[in-house]
């Protein structure tokens, strides 16, 4: 729909809708960050966000704070078409239509088969009038891996990458605390905490013990720890097996381990058979996956070769860069090991999307061209 069919007052409201649904940006999970505004004869009388995945939606939560007005004269501001179907909760447009709203505008249509256009539908059939296309751009921004996993059938993958001035991770032997600084770190916690998982390989594991949570920032949900483990050589006291405040997945080829039945006792472990290519597991297989399993923004914290197999079977959407002014020297560990490249057209080519200084750190923010 054109923009020059909305008014000012019109993108404030949808402007002040998108920041409500940034508000859910740690719980939603694997639903979309939807924010909500009602207004009526040009001011702003309710809204309303969605929290988490089971709770009410955002228009919900917005009329639920005028219940008894009269709503006849009123327009609904929401960032995602209202859904028709009933889910963990019921129709949002159906909760419209029976509070007689006038209109309703959305950022955009919800591309979800199960609403897809049908949340318009019933509002129109009921003498709602709907319009969509404001801050569309916005709308999807904010909702990258929803859009990404309904869409492409994959999520939306973000490598982090902490590295010195001369594009190092780690000594030779291996140390590595701290090369960024903590408000680098504070900046990852931030990012974990929005994703719906966390994946790194077998090797990271065994080597430094992560525990892969959010930690410092209040979060109701932690994301998924997802452990590429071919061989299920995973150490049985390592902190993804014996923390239990965080799902864990275990991504193997093996099927006749004895960890099997060990690793069947634990609640928030569950280990899945995937499929193989060239001796190790097919990552590109492995992303359609887990898109099925409602993984949506999947935050990758991984070794050079992992980290280079992902960007050379383009399965990488950003790259998070934290380079710090530090420099390690030629003995020190690559961010990235693959195939060696014979020309530069063979490079892939990558666009700085955003720069920012943390602490004397440098954030690059770099996605595919």
């Amino acid at each position: 729909m054109n923009s020059s069919e909305f008014d000012e007052f019109d993108k404030k409201c949808m402007q002040r809708a998108l920041s409500l649904a940034w508000q859910g940006r740690y719980s939603t999970s694997p639903n979309p960050r939807v924010g909500c505004v009602i207004s009526r004869d040009n001011q702003i009388i309710a809204e309303g966000y969605h929290y988490i995945k089971g709770g009410p939606h955002a228009e919900i939560n917005a009329l639920n704070q005028v219940s008894g007005l009269d709503l006849s004269k009123a327009t609904v501001y929401v960032t995602l078409e209202p859904c028709s179907h009933f889910g963990s909760t019921p129709p949002c447009a159906l909760a419209l239509i029976d509070k007689k709203v006038k209109t309703v505008i959305a950022a955009m249509l919800d591309p979800n088969p199960l609403v897809s256009g049908k949340g318009f539908v019933l509002l129109k059939q009921a003498g709602i009038k709907t319009k969509y296309g404001l801050l569309e751009e916005q709308a999807r921004k904010i909702n990258k891996g929803f859009f990404s996993r309904i869409e492409r059938g994959i999520p939306y993958s973000i490598l982090k990458m902490g590295v010195s001035i001369d594009g190092k991770t780690a000594l030779k032997n291996g140390k590595s605390q701290w090369i960024t600084s903590e408000n680098s770190r504070r900046d990852v916690q931030e990012a974990r905490a929005q994703a719906c998982a966390i994946l790194t390989g077998i090797g990271t594991v065994i080597k430094d013990n992560p525990r892969l949570n959010v930690r410092s920032i209040d979060t109701p949900r932690q994301p998924v720890r997802i452990i590429l483990d071919s061989q299920l050589n995973i150490p049985l006291n390592s902190n993804v097996v014996i923390d239990s405040n965080s799902p864990t997945w275990i991504i193997t080829l093996n099927q006749k381990s004895s960890k099997l039945d060990i690793l069947s006792q634990y609640s928030h472990i569950k280990v899945i058979q995937t499929k193989e290519k060239n001796n190790r597991i097919d990552l590109s297989y492995l992303m359609h996956v887990l898109a099925q399993l409602e993984i949506g923004e999947l935050y990758l914290e991984c070794g050079a070769t992992l980290a280079g197999t992902f960007i050379q079977e383009n399965l990488v959407d950003e790259i998070h860069l934290y380079q710090a002014p530090i420099i390690l020297g030629d003995k020190a560990k690559d961010a990235f090991i693959f195939d060696e490249l014979t020309d530069l057209n063979q490079a892939k080519r990558w666009h700085i999307a955003s720069s920012e200084y943390l602490g004397e750190d440098i954030k690059l923010i770099l996605r595919q061209k």
